[in-house]
């Protein structure tokens, strides 16, 4: 059974992740890249990953200490060995944020079991798998901390788009699993649930008639969310501040999932 914490910080030292070693998966751009961006300024020496090492490079270099990871998060035994080589070269692996995701809007109609099987491995299959090697670095010291990036779509669904929901909430569910499982032995677990974020996933839609209505109808602040908005949520979730926090899913959405009707 793991022990109590040592004294804890106080005021703005609750956040600090000074020298802590992190590894973003999905950090070129977007949600990913503000997330990296967040921890790294709270102190963290940060590991960006994605598939092109070259926007890797020129990410990192607008992010102090911050290295590449370049791998497939599709390739299982590469995102392992990556994992297990930060560890090796930096002594340590504090902290995982699992955020590499893809997106699939059809319908049932249009989408085949075996895209809807690639969607899952993408999105479920390859995040238990990271999680599973860091975990392994973790509890060689005893401490860590997991975090993934679900969505809102993990509670709820839309017309047209019938595979992701199902993605993410076997995402919310792992987080649970996992938090279960890692927390007696020194390993906090949980999720980030953004809204309606302006992506680049997102950008295609973000400016259509048709989502300016939903974004109107259904998120209470009126407006899309910035990926920059999503960091804060990373630093708590990672610092001594949230020390007492394991399982749970923090929705960044706007207000959008206490919204009933709306006129």
């Amino acid at each position: 059974m793991s022990s109590a914490p040592d004294p804890m910080p106080r005021g703005l030292d609750l956040f600090s992740l000074k020298d802590q070693v992190w590894v973003v998966t999905g950090a070129s751009s977007g949600i990913g890249l503000a997330i990296a961006e967040g921890l790294a300024a709270a102190g963290a020496v940060v590991g960006l990953n994605s598939r092109n090492r070259a926007n890797l490079e020129a990410r990192a270099k607008g992010i102090p200490r911050s290295f590449v990871v370049p791998f497939d998060v599709g390739d299982l035994a590469a995102g392992e060995a990556a994992l297990a080589d930060v560890a090796k070269s930096h002594g340590r692996l504090d902290g995982l944020v699992c955020n590499a995701g893809a997106r699939d809007r059809r319908s049932l109609e249009r989408v085949e079991t075996k895209e809807f099987r690639a969607l899952l491995e993408t999105n479920l299959v390859a995040p238990y798998h990271l999680a599973r090697s860091a975990a392994r670095h973790m509890l060689q010291r005893g401490a860590g901390r997991l975090i993934f990036v679900t969505s809102l779509a993990d509670r709820f669904a839309m017309a047209g788009d019938i595979a992701y929901p199902a993605t993410k909430a076997g995402l919310a569910g792992l987080v649970r699993s996992l938090a279960v499982e890692l927390g007696e032995r020194g390993i906090n677990v949980n999720g980030i649930a953004p809204g309606t974020v302006r992506s680049e996933m997102n950008r295609a839609i973000a400016d259509s008639p048709q989502w300016k209505g939903i974004v109107e109808r259904s998120v209470p602040l009126k407006r899309w969310a910035e990926p920059a908005e999503l960091a804060g949520a990373a630093i708590f979730l990672a610092s001594a501040a949230s020390s007492y926090v394991n399982g749970q899913v923090l929705y960044v959405d706007g207000g959008t999932s206490i919204l009933l009707f709306s006129a």
